[in-house]
């Protein structure tokens, strides 16, 4: 009798074993999707954060299409703290790379922006626009954009917009339409 007790014992020491088993390893394969499904949230969190760092942009060129130098503050305020949360982690390590210089350049520009008289924040707009049009390159864009180009202002300045329509930040109410469509993003 004892020994079919320890082999019931056994048997039901098996079942459990191979159950906790088979348990393991759809919480591993469970756990395996989950990761996946997470990878594709990163880039979606990523695209999220370039395109609010590209509307950011896009509120501080308005501001300065229409000469106003603190919606011009305020906006470049804001595209600090955006570009300082921007999220590298789902690019390669030499994007990432070339991101993080493309940010720390761009976030010093805005900072001065914030801090200056309208003609200085235009000069550093000038900087800024390239930075913008790196980032681009790099982590693409939902929307059409157009960079545009003032051949007049510091001997040739782009910047990017989501319209067709020029309307300067160099100049302003001064020169409004001074300027070109460049090309037409589409990435």
């Amino acid at each position: 009798m004892k020994k079919l007790k320890m082999s019931i014992a056994a048997v039901l020491l098996l079942a459990v074993t191979f159950t906790n088993a088979q348990e393991k390893k759809k919480m591993e394969h469970d756990h395996g999707d989950m990761k996946m499904d997470h990878s594709k949230m990163m880039n979606k969190n990523s695209d999220a954060n370039a395109e609010a760092i590209f509307s950011d942009y896009f509120d501080l060129k308005d501001a300065l299409v229409g000469d106003d130098t603190k919606k011009a503050a305020h906006a470049s305020t804001k595209l600090v703290a955006t570009l300082k949360a921007f999220d590298k982690s789902s690019y390669t390590k030499e994007q990432q790379e070339e991101l993080s210089d493309i940010i720390e350049d761009a976030t010093e520009h805005a900072e001065h922006i914030s801090e200056s008289a309208i003609d200085h924040q235009r000069e550093h707009f000038k900087t800024l626009s390239e930075d913008i049009m790196d980032m681009v390159d790099i982590t693409g864009t939902k929307n059409t954009l157009y960079q545009q180009f003032c051949p007049m202002y510091d001997k040739g300045s782009a910047w990017l917009s989501t319209s067709d329509e020029v309307r300067n930040p160099y100049y302003g109410s001064k020169m409004l339409k001074c300027g070109k469509v460049q090309k037409e993003i589409n990435k």
